[in-house]
C-alpha cells in the first residue's frame, strides 16, 4: 500500500468524510476552505487540474473509485480511513524481523483506555 502525500491525504480526508461522492470542483473548493493558504501563493488556490492530478494518482493506488457514467465525474472513496490505517499498520509489521518487539512496543505506548479496547477486541488475553 503506498503513502499518501499531503495533497493526496487532504483530499482522503474529504472523501472519508463525506457520505456521497464529490466532483474535482467540489473537492476543491473545500481544500481551499480548509487550507486558505494552500495553493499558487498568489491567491488562486489549488487549479483543478491539480486536483484531477492527485484523483489519478488515488485512483491508481486503489484508494478512489471515479462514477464515469455522468459528467463532471465524482469520486468516492473505496475503503474507510480506519480499513486504510489498518492496512498500513500490516505492512509496517511485514517490513520488520521482529514483530513481536514492534508489538510491544505499540502496547507499551497505548493509553489504559486503548489497552482496555485491545484486550477485549482481543478476547479478554
Amino acid at each position: 500500500m503506498a503513502t499518501l502525500g499531503e495533497l493526496e491525504r487532504a483530499t482522503m480526508d474529504l472523501l472519508w468524510e463525506s457520505p456521497e461522492a464529490a466532483t474535482a470542483n467540489e473537492l476543491r473548493e473545500l481544500l481551499a476552505q480548509a487550507n486558505p493558504a494552500a495553493g499558487t501563493g498568489d491567491g488562486r488556490g489549488l487549479a483543478v487540474t491539480t486536483i484531477l492530478t492527485v484523483l489519478s494518482r488515488l485512483e491508481k493506488k486503489g484508494l478512489v473509485e471515479r462514477e464515469r457514467n455522468i459528467r463532471p465525474h465524482r469520486y468516492r472513496a473505496i475503503t474507510s480511513k480506519a480499513e486504510h490505517t489498518a492496512e498500513l499498520m500490516h505492512e509496517v509489521l511485514g517490513s520488520v524481523n521482529d514483530r513481536e518487539a514492534v508489538l510491544a512496543r505499540f502496547v507499551g505506548s497505548v493509553s489504559a483506555t486503548e489497552a482496555e479496547t485491545l484486550r477485549r477486541l482481543l478476547g479478554g488475553v
